[in-house]
């Protein structure tokens, strides 16, 4: 489990293809302070298994349905990618839950200052704006963010000048694809208000004790 909050900016390396699959070697520092084999690490927002390392540079395996998901298959030699260990027990959790299992991609529309804050806004599918919505949680890239506005087309987040520092965000240009992750509360919820013969069809009266009255009564709505 991650929390979205970045440790450092890494650098791609090397970028071995297989068929349908590939290997990445990640170079970076801080990281590597406490890293073992089998380790996870998100990189971009994607929790990859490190495989081999040395003091300053690890590998991992990228499977296709990852590429397939996420956007890992555009990063090229010499690509900065957002990094993050897995969550201490005793770490503090300042971003919010996120796996490291990308739901989608969205395309980077449009950059607008506002002041000291970059809005950023972002075009995504249907099948993942339902998940989104106003002042909920984000990771993109494995950016831990707010979501500050959302429509039927799109989503917009406000960067401070700090993330806008310390992460790859604002290097992406216009028409770039970046790997999102909704907040796994609401997909849960969701499931468990549905029948298990399709998320679209409404749960029987009989089929569950779980109502939209009930997370109301219990504070989850």
């Amino acid at each position: 489990m991650f929390t979205g909050i970045i440790e450092e900016i890494g650098e791609i390396t090397s970028i071995a293809n297989g068929a349908k699959s590939s290997k990445l070697t990640i170079k970076g520092a801080k990281i590597f302070e406490d890293m073992h084999i089998g380790d996870s690490i998100a990189v971009n927002g994607v929790c990859l298994t490190v495989t081999s390392k040395t003091s300053n540079k690890f590998t991992a395996d990228v499977m296709a349905e990852t590429l397939r998901r996420s956007s890992l298959g555009n990063l090229k030699n010499g690509s900065y990618v957002n990094l993050e260990r897995a969550m201490a027990a005793n770490g503090r959790f300042g971003g919010h839950i996120v796996s490291g299992h990308i739901d989608g991609t969205g395309v980077i529309e449009n950059y607008e200052r506002e002041d000291n804050a970059v809005w950023v806004t972002v075009k995504t599918p249907a099948n993942l704006l339902r998940y989104i919505i106003e002042k909920g949680s984000i990771a993109i890239d494995g950016i831990s963010l707010t979501v500050a506005y959302v429509d039927n087309t799109c989503f917009k987040v406000s960067l401070i000048p700090h993330t806008r520092s310390h992460t790859t965000l604002l290097d992406k240009k216009v028409g770039d694809v970046v790997n999102l992750e909704n907040d796994v509360v609401g997909k849960y919820v969701e499931k468990l208000l549905k029948v298990g013969d399709g998320i679209d069809k409404p749960a029987k009266e009989s089929s569950s004790q779980i109502t939209e009255d009930f997370l109301l009564k219990h504070g989850f709505m």
